[in-house]
């Protein structure tokens, strides 16, 4: 029987991952004003399980350029915000692809895999780009984070979303990348309904530390702004929760 493990080989696709991450750092360097706060924080290795807010299509491809180690994803099956165009970097750089709206066990089994050879991955807990502050997480990085017991490095993305819109009108976009320190490790040792609390709790962390890193108008839920908290619950409905995709 073929482990997890040797399934789900880490790195892999190294030549191509490597002219893709030269590509990354070359369009922001050019297209954008970019910079990237906390570098310090940046562990030497994995195993490293890597969060941030997803508020853009072309939040994956910064985290390929702000990451010095081999970086494998978890994402969206589909990309429905994403230009056609856009769709082929990923395809390229390959992740491992999680059907929204569905369990997608195929998918973490291959995170954890890759977490268990101590590889670095990268995971956006909001599981979608839809909304421009901050929404509660789903399961996925909150069941990885307690799987594998692997530190959490949080990422803020502020500006990215401006990028387009500014290169229109011939102008270059600031955008921050702000870096926590690592945290955890989490465990969750309930079963049933307590293991789905003990998992909401970690998400719930998980995203506490990524608010850190924006500015409180775009922390979601989790600002200490009682007007942004509100206005957050409009973002808040998950539309594959009625809709899986196929």
């Amino acid at each position: 029987m073929v482990t997890a493990v040797a399934r789900y080989v880490y790195p892999r696709r190294r030549v191509l991952r490597w002219a893709l991450q030269r590509a990354a750092w070359a369009a922001f360097g050019l297209l954008t004003d970019l910079n990237v706060i906390g570098r310090e924080n940046l562990p030497k290795g994995g195993p490293l399980l890597v969060v941030a807010n997803h508020f853009s299509f072309v939040d994956p491809a910064l985290m390929v350029r702000v990451a010095p180690w081999p970086l494998e994803f978890v994402g969206g099956f589909r990309m429905p915000n994403a230009p056609a165009l856009a769709t082929l970097i990923p395809k390229l750089w390959g992740f491992y692809a999680v059907h929204r709206g569905a369990a997608s066990m195929e998918a973490l089994r291959a995170g954890e895999a890759v977490l268990t050879q101590g590889g670095v991955l990268g995971i956006y807990p909001e599981a979608g780009s839809w909304a421009t502050v901050l929404r509660p997480a789903r399961p996925g990085a909150a069941f990885l984070a307690a799987r594998t017991g692997v530190p959490i490095l949080p990422m803020g993305f502020d500006g990215v979303p401006n990028i387009l819109p500014r290169l229109l009108r011939w102008e270059r976009a600031p955008v921050t990348v702000r870096i926590g320190r690592p945290f955890g490790p989490f465990r969750a040792t309930g079963r049933g309904r307590e293991r789905r609390e003990q998992l909401e709790r970690i998400g719930h962390e998980i995203m506490g530390r990524i608010a850190e890193l924006l500015p409180v108008e775009k922390r979601g839920r989790y600002s200490p702004d009682p007007g942004v908290r509100e206005a957050a619950r409009a973002f808040e409905a998950y539309p594959w929760d009625d809709a899986p995709e196929v």
